[in-house]
């Protein structure tokens, strides 16, 4: 069975490669195409549209950078829809918002397809080492078929991450996504200004690290990022532009749903600052420099 992959940036790159590391036939495409050359080095055909690429396999995975671009891959000429059928099934690992799922759900169904959203909890080092959290959900009215393209995938999902779970209807996935992006993009700004009262405070910040790493509050994000950060060091491994985007759709489910957010619209504003500095490719810790600016501002 051949599998599709529509989308090799930094996470979908990585995750392709551990299929095809792992024994998979894929068919990949991206807009860019001379971004699959290295992956048709280790193995992979390329297809020269989203479209050939549904056509030849029996379900195909994507991974795409926001919400326009998702719905334009499936909806403009050559797109997804145009060979979507019965027997074939469409796996969006792109992390968007619930409507944006519903849409491409609702199309996909509507031509006999199966569909799943499947956003993943995890950055460029996890998806490399196959270690996402795979946050997977399908229509309600067609959960035997999202079930059996969840079993389907299940072997592609064991490759790409730890655990994958089945959050229900579609939309859920994206919401727990939105929601889990939210919490690390608003711990990031606190950390940051951690970073910076330590240092400005007369504090060594690897001391912090230090601290930090044996309290209550110790997780893997402070631990990886802590060291570079201190080095103003930002090479992409979440594109900042992409973490403000996640808060941007989280304030929004939180408008929807009457959730007052001050702590997430803080957060937002922060990496908005960063993006018009010029930060939007860098590694979202990157908004640790508009911490150290401000205080430059204003000294």
């Amino acid at each position: 069975m051949e599998v599709g992959f529509l989308g090799l940036g930094i996470m979908g790159k990585a995750m392709a490669t551990n299929l095809i590391r792992n024994g998979f036939k894929i068919t990949v495409w991206n807009r860019t195409l001379s971004k699959c050359d290295e992956l048709l080095e280790l193995g992979a055909s390329i297809g020269e549209t989203p479209a050939a690429v549904v056509k030849k396999c029996k379900y195909t995975i994507a991974m795409l950078s926001d919400p326009s671009v998702s719905l334009s891959v499936v909806f403009d000429k050559d797109g997804v829809l145009e060979q979507i059928c019965p027997g074939k099934g469409y796996v969006d690992m792109s992390t968007v918002d619930a409507d944006t799922s519903s849409k491409i759900s609702e199309a996909i169904t509507s031509k006999g397809g199966s569909f799943l959203e499947a956003p993943v909890s995890g950055s460029k080092k996890p998806a490399e080492d196959g270690q996402l959290v795979i946050l997977a959900a399908g229509e309600k009215d067609f959960q035997l078929f999202a079930m059996a393209l969840y079993d389907e995938a299940t072997p592609a999902f064991d490759i790409m991450g730890k655990k994958s779970f089945f959050l229900g209807q579609v939309g859920n996935g994206a919401k727990m996504k939105l929601v889990v992006n939210m919490i690390m993009g608003s711990m990031m700004n606190a950390f940051s200004e951690g970073l910076v009262l330590a240092d400005r405070s007369g504090l060594d910040p690897h001391t912090l690290l230090d601290v930090l790493d044996l309290g209550g509050i110790a997780n893997p994000m402070f631990r990886l990022k802590g060291p570079t950060m201190i080095q103003n060091s930002y090479s992409p491994a979440f594109p900042l532009k992409h973490q403000q985007k996640d808060m941007r759709l989280a304030l929004a489910l939180g408008d929807e749903n009457a959730v007052s957010m001050p702590v997430a619209a803080a957060a937002n504003e922060a990496f908005k600052k960063a993006r018009s500095l010029g930060l939007g490719d860098l590694d979202f810790s990157a908004v640790h420099e508009t911490v150290k600016t401000t205080l430059e501002n204003s000294s």
